[in-house]
């Protein structure tokens, strides 16, 4: 990096890094100030901008607070209060994120639960948080009274979106009461330290787990990613992301309404439609998450890809394959990729847009945020500990767990570690007495590196690095590799078992592209080219699409499970024939001739 870049880069770090402190520390110093009175306030000097965009209208902030301010007495008058939670089983709408605000201003708490589970899945999440009452949207109706079935406590049910015999219909219950301003006398009071929402784990493995998040929690991440992406009264974001989770939900609503800005919801992603809407709905912004750009880059190009208004950008998981490539074809310079966790006290962002790095943490910056990685060993699955005993520190470019200092001081509440509903799955997520007796680091279960200049990388989840060779593999980069090979559309990487070998060999779940050929060939060529032998795919499943999680990760549990055998699997594979050098389709044959080790891998 030459002076004129570190320069440049210093300068975007600075600037960025003293708007978000301005916008949060206040958030601490005003314990008794929640996001509710903050919304407040910006509806009354916003009274009559657009707040949410629909189709057919536009709800301006009067209206919004209106909402709100029934959604609170509604609360009251049906008895939640302080150490009560409602779930909320919707799909998204504008009235989504006022209801859980609602809720929050009489005192309770909302679980916001994906609207994807079904079955234990569903009845674990509602049940884990003690639900008294459940709002379901109608075309989830049947997914929850299935679910229902599993729970010995059953909380109340009301329908939104229609009305059922037998149900309470929310809005009719919501509309009954008065959309007036709310006097004192109905406002519980609230602190920071009230539980505000659960918002639950979107991983791949196991049941979710329920996220405490406190109103302090809330307030700062509105405030924060206001000021990460400078948000201006007159921007208007576009948000196709789930509500129930954190980056949808929170940071790319609340983050654009506390400082006066608009908000455009959709119901779900569409790649085809999207930069259709985001021109006609005249957004400056909008926020990505997992492979959704992935889907925008695979679309054929278009005259709208350049017709926008958009001007910044921000989200996780673009990955450093398309980067570039999204920045050329869509003129999107100003990319916030960001690290951060829903409950966890690590976040870095990336102010100077550099491809590919989910953040920096500048010299000057590193004593206030406390955060390492540290040295894993993905065979043990468990830090590594020197002779003393301690975790060891990674070097420069060296891969590792990352992990931020939990400290419960009031002043640095954004250090602290809320947990889970789940007492057990809060411990653990803690490394104790990990580089002092005593002391206690917030585990991300995430691998990254940072290199000289301060910048962080991603680089895999704990769990989907596996070992072959004797050596460690990130499943992400080599998805990245072979995700630019003309006619893969997206790769999903893992580790399969293979009897009488050590570690797990690597297999590859590949979209194919309906307009072009896979060339099994050139692909090994390519593999051949850019990854080192350990790391090449040995076995090749082909599927017209894969399956992804509610908030776009790759689903591989139920494929790691069905590893490679022809037999179980009805997608066709393919093998990595080291006698011929090339992929070959796998069959019942050359399963058996793999599993007796006549063909040795």
């Amino acid at each position: 990096m030459g002076f004129l870049d570190r320069l440049t880069s210093e300068v975007a770090y600075l600037r960025g890094a003293l708007r978000t402190l301005n916008r949060t520390k206040p958030v601490a110093l005003n314990p008794n100030h929640v996001l509710c009175d903050l919304m407040e306030e910006a509806a009354e000097q916003f009274a009559d901008r657009p707040a949410l965009v629909g189709d057919e209208d536009i709800w301006t902030f009067r209206d919004m607070i209106g909402r709100v301010n029934r959604v609170a007495r509604w609360a009251r008058a049906s008895g939640i209060g302080k150490g009560d939670t409602v779930a909320l089983l919707l799909n998204n709408c504008r009235d989504y994120p006022l209801i859980w605000l609602g809720i929050a201003r009489a005192g309770g708490a909302t679980a916001l639960i994906n609207t994807n589970l079904t079955g234990q899945g569903l009845a674990h999440s509602v049940s884990i948080v003690n639900a008294k009452k459940i709002i379901v949207g109608m075309p989830l109706l049947g997914a929850w009274q299935a679910a229902e079935t599993l729970l010995t406590d059953k909380p109340e049910i009301l329908t939104f979106g229609g009305s059922l015999d037998g149900y309470k219909r929310f809005e009719h219950e919501r509309d009954a009461h008065s959309a007036e301003p709310l006097a004192p006398s109905e406002k519980v009071p609230l602190t920071i330290e009230d539980r505000c929402v659960y918002i639950y784990t979107s991983g791949t493995t196991g049941l979710p787990k329920a996220a405490n998040i406190n109103h302090y929690r809330i307030k700062a991440m509105a405030l924060g990613f206001s000021a990460v992406m400078d948000v201006q009264p007159d921007d208007r974001m576009y948000d196709t992301l789930p509500l129930y989770h954190s980056n949808g939900g929170v940071l790319a609503t609340y983050g654009v309404l506390c400082q006066g800005g608009s908000v455009v919801i959709r119901e779900r992603f569409s790649a085809r439609e999207f930069w259709n809407e985001i021109i006609r709905f005249n957004c400056t912004l909008f926020f990505y998450i997992g492979e959704l750009c992935r889907y925008l880059v695979n679309q054929p190009p278009a005259p709208q890809d350049r017709q926008h208004k958009i001007r910044l950008i921000c989200g996780n998981g673009l990955r450093p394959d398309i980067w570039n490539e999204f920045v050329d074809r869509f003129g999107i310079k100003n990319i916030r990729e960001f690290y951060a966790a829903t409950e966890g006290n690590i976040a870095l962002f990336n102010f100077d847009s550099k491809p590919g790095s989910v953040g920096r943490i500048p010299k000057w910056a590193e004593r206030r945020f406390v955060v390492k990685v540290v040295r894993y060993d993905v065979e043990r699955e468990e830090p590594v500990r020197g002779a003393d005993g301690f975790c060891q520190a990674c070097g420069p470019d060296e891969i590792g767990e990352i992990m931020g200092q939990i400290l419960n001081d009031p002043m640095k509440p954004a250090n602290r570690f809320e947990g889970y509903a789940d007492k057990a799955a809060t411990e653990k997520k803690i490394l104790r007495n990990a580089f002092a007796e005593g002391d206690a680091w917030f585990r991300s279960g995430d691998l990254l590196k940072r290199d000289t200049q301060g910048y962080f990388y991603f680089i895999d989840r704990i769990g989907d690095t596996f070992r072959w060779k004797g050596e460690n593999v990130a499943t992400s980069e080599v998805a990245e590799a072979m995700g630019v090979f003309p006619g893969i559309a997206e790769a999903n990487v893992y580790g399969v078992h293979v009897p009488g070998y050590d570690g797990r060999a690597g297999m590859a779940a590949i979209a194919a592209s309906a307009t072009e050929n896979l060339d099994f060939a050139a692909l090994h060529a390519e593999m051949k080219k850019r990854l080192p032998v350990y790391a090449r795919p040995v076995f090749l499943r082909i599927r017209t699409e894969l399956e992804h999680t509610g908030t776009f990760k790759i689903k591989k549990v139920d494929l790691v499970k069905e590893g490679f055998d022809p037999t179980v699997i009805t997608d066709p594979l393919w093998f990595d024939h080291s006698g011929e050098g090339r992929y070959v389709r796998l069959d019942a044959d050359l399963y058996a001739q793999i599993l007796s080790k006549a063909i040795r891998l």
